[in-house]
């Protein structure tokens, strides 16, 4: 806006800024740049190198069932009979009724819908079991597990929790105490030696695609695991502890995700069920806020308020006395 249509109506001080009556000099910006793209360089690379974060492992279900066959046996029976956290999460992998997160009435996950359809007993116990090869004694037992009722199977599963629970590692090898629960030791018992030797991995990756690099199945059956939760905090990435801000180890990371993280510290979504689409909804009001602070009379004025300007360009206001 040029100065003439300024002065042609009425000067408002939250929305025109008066032409700059004071000194000038020289600046050279590319010298700037440089120096600045040098020093910033020089600090990367050196705090890179003294504190660089860890680059720890990937967890596989090789490594969950190997490091914790009990509770991989666990966790497979809670895949068996729909109480894992998986089996229960809802939209977008299946329809279980009372676990999506909603605002009031509105419920962005049931509006979604299944669009990444998974069903754990099949996906991660049954349908790996069925590509065991040269196993007579599995493929009986997945026989007798299809041929039985509902409620059989049920019955089944649940003395399996019940044994699993009491379960030893011996030498190695999982051992669950005996009990009623039919077929169900050796289906676990088999899925427990193929996690253990790597197969189980390689039968889960999904290969529709050109390239098998879609593991949303592997990274479900191993989030539902206790161990996974309890390796999350040992290296400080549970939502308590900053996780979502944080490398391994306590590491600083993504320090831009504070103001995001801060929420989930404080009352009342530090108690809330529905934390993430409030959290989310909150920062989309505060965004929203932000891009509109031009337009807001009153809030657009505080820096003139504040006279920050003045602290911003102190040389200048104490130079004019």
């Amino acid at each position: 806006m040029s100065e003439t249509t300024i002065l042609q109506r009425r000067f408002n001080p939250d929305r025109d800024a008066r032409p700059w009556q004071g000194g000038s000099r020289p600046y050279d910006l590319i010298k700037e740049v440089t120096i600045c793209f040098l020093v910033v360089t020089v600090l990367v690379v050196g705090l890179a190198f003294l504190f660089g974060s860890p680059d720890d492992k990937a967890i596989s279900i090789q490594t969950w069932a190997t490091a914790n066959q009990i509770d991989f046996a666990q966790t497979s029976i809670s895949e068996l009979n729909g109480t894992s956290g998986t089996a229960t999460y809802g939209p977008p992998y299946n329809n279980f009724v009372g676990s999506s997160q909603s605002l009031g009435p509105i419920s962005l996950e049931s509006w979604i819908g299944v669009h990444i359809p998974v069903n754990p007993a099949q996906d991660f116990v049954l349908g790996p079991l069925s590509t065991v090869a040269n196993a007579p004694n599995v493929t009986r037992a997945l026989d007798v597990f299809n041929a039985a009722t509902p409620s059989q199977q049920l019955a089944w599963e649940t003395n399996y929790a019940t044994a699993v629970s009491h379960a030893s590692s011996v030498n190695g090898h999982l051992v669950v105490p005996r009990g009623a629960y039919g077929p169900i030791g050796v289906m676990i018992g088999q899925l427990t030696a193929m996690a253990k030797s790597g197969a189980l991995d390689s039968a889960m990756v999904d290969q529709s695609g050109f390239y098998g690099t879609n593991y949303t199945k592997s990274l479900l059956y191993i989030a539902d695991s206790t161990y996974f939760a309890a390796q999350g905090t040992a290296h400080h990435l549970s939502g308590d502890q900053w996780g979502m801000m944080n490398e391994t180890g306590n590491f600083p990371g993504q320090a831009w995700l504070w103001l995001y993280t801060f929420w989930y510290q404080v009352p009342p979504f530090s108690t809330s069920a529905n934390a993430d689409i409030q959290v989310s909804a909150l920062m989309g009001l505060l965004s929203l806020l932000l891009l509109l602070v031009p337009f807001i009379p009153g809030l657009r004025s505080i820096p003139r308020w504040t006279r920050v300007y003045r602290f911003i360009w102190k040389d200048y206001y104490r130079s004019q006395g």
